[in-house]
């Protein structure tokens, strides 16, 4: 059988005696995608490749088949790599030592030899039942903190994402802002997304990057001899993402001349072509995105207050990366994983220093900066390993977090793992937290510990 196209739970049997193996191959094999290793190098390799739900690890490996530490070893090591794998360890040494260093390093199951086969069955469906159950858990999880190509676990993200949701499946006009590098272009797109108009275009206009003598022909096209240059006619950007979104990225930057002219097509919905006299009605969502205060441009009479407010139908603020902080370890490692397609370094990881580092950095430059770092790390790290030189940081460019910082934390870990605990029952993780209901309801809302 196809091993990609096989759905049967995955079994990785770990055994340096052959015979064993066989003998385990012939009781398994019916219901379970079976592969086999036999030492160190093997054991991992089939880790990575054959990604099983379960490993069933004999402890006794080579280099020293007597002594358990290299079974031990890789057990930390194959947990370290993939944590919802579940590893029933076997071992000729019925020493009660091992058993308790195995269940410490998050073993399953521990069997001493000889192994009874039905038991160790049993043992092996449990296995594999939570196995399943922890990735449905986990893709839920990442549902709850992902819209579109945005991540996020902090209250301030949740935020975001609950509004791209609520708005998406409209066709109000949406005003996106925020500093440099946050992300307001991918919020667009997730708006995009969201909506009804997701199988459409989704086209994106410079406003600062388009010349203001060319802007209201790249905005609406043009018709052939409507100026020197015409000799054939244009469809604007506008006319495009008919039928989609179009987002006029910064939108702060537009010229005084060409805002009434935006303002009377999100007025009418209607638009001119250069050069032509006939108007033409085209159906498209406006996000407009800006790093600019633009109540500030209307006071100072830089941009025209009608069309800010028919832009800012709804507004969505991003944070910047300094005001979530706990997103930092899943955009790190979401950035490492592409950097490891885009360079074809394979595996890489960070030092155990650099998420400290990382997470308490100030970040100038937000999430763009981010990403370039670790795309740039990845690229000059010897060995697999990203170094905080590799990231051009060091440990004295952080910030000391304040105490309500660490209190803030360790108390929405806290309240995540009561209510995991007690499958979201406000009730009764209110009860083992020792608080009453509203106030456990108010420290949810708090950290945004939404259900997923």
């Amino acid at each position: 059988m196809d091993e990609a196209a096989d759905d049967r739970p995955r079994l990785l049997i770990v055994d340096d005696d052959e015979a064993i193996r066989n003998q385990m191959k012939w009781a398994f094999a019916a219901d379970y995608a079976l592969a086999f290793a036999w030492d160190g190098p093997t054991v991992l390799e089939e880790v990575e490749r054959f990604a099983p739900a379960v490993v069933a690890l004999d402890l006794g490996l080579p280099p020293d088949p007597r002594n358990a530490s290299e079974g031990l070893r890789l057990l930390r090591e194959i947990l370290k790599r993939r944590a919802a794998i579940q590893v029933i360890v076997i071992t000729g040494n019925p020493d009660k030592e091992n058993a308790l260093k195995a269940v410490e390093s998050g073993a399953t199951d521990f069997y001493s030899k000889p192994v009874d086969l039905d038991e160790l069955a049993v043992s092996v469906r449990r296995s594999a039942h939570i196995h399943r159950l922890e990735l449905e858990l986990a893709e839920a999880r990442e549902r709850e903190r992902q819209v579109g190509d945005l991540v996020g676990q902090s209250a301030a993200m949740h935020r975001v994402f609950q509004l791209v949701r609520r708005v998406a499946p409209t066709d109000e006009a949406v005003l996106v802002t925020g500093e440099s590098g946050t992300g307001k272009e991918l919020v667009a797109r997730a708006v995009h997304e969201e909506s009804l108009r997701a199988k459409g275009p989704f086209v994106v206009v410079n406003c600062g990057g388009i010349p203001d003598t060319l802007l209201e022909g790249e905005l609406f096209g043009h018709e052939a001899g409507a100026f020197t240059d015409a000799k054939r006619r244009r469809i604007g950007l506008v006319e495009q993402a008919a039928g989609g979104t179009l987002l006029l990225d910064e939108v702060g930057e537009l010229p005084l001349p060409m805002q009434p002219k935006l303002l009377r097509f999100l007025q009418s919905g209607t638009i001119q072509r250069l050069g032509s006299g006939k108007e033409l009605a085209v159906d498209v969502r406006v996000v407009a995105a800006t790093n600019r205060d633009l109540e500030r441009g209307v006071r100072e009479g830089t941009f025209r207050e009608d069309l800010f407010y028919r832009l800012r139908v709804v507004q969505i603020d991003v944070p910047p990366l300094r005001d979530r902080r706990s997103d930092i370890p899943l955009l790190a490692e979401r950035f490492l994983r592409r950097s490891e397609a885009a360079t074809s370094r394979g595996r890489l990881r960070f030092a155990d220093e650099v998420m400290g580092v990382l997470v308490e950095y100030h970040w100038p430059g937000n999430v763009r900066e981010l990403e370039n770092r670790i795309r740039s790390a990845a690229v000059v790290a010897e060995g697999g390993t990203v170094t905080l030189a590799d990231l051009q940081l060091a440990a004295r460019d952080v910030r000391l977090p304040s105490l309500r910082e660490v209190r803030d934390a360790a108390e929405r870990k806290h309240i995540e793992l009561a209510l995991a605990l007690h499958d979201h029952n406000i009730t009764r993780a209110a009860k083992a937290l020792e608080v009453s209901r509203p106030t456990l309801h108010a420290l949810v809302e708090k950290h945004g510990l939404a259900r997923p």
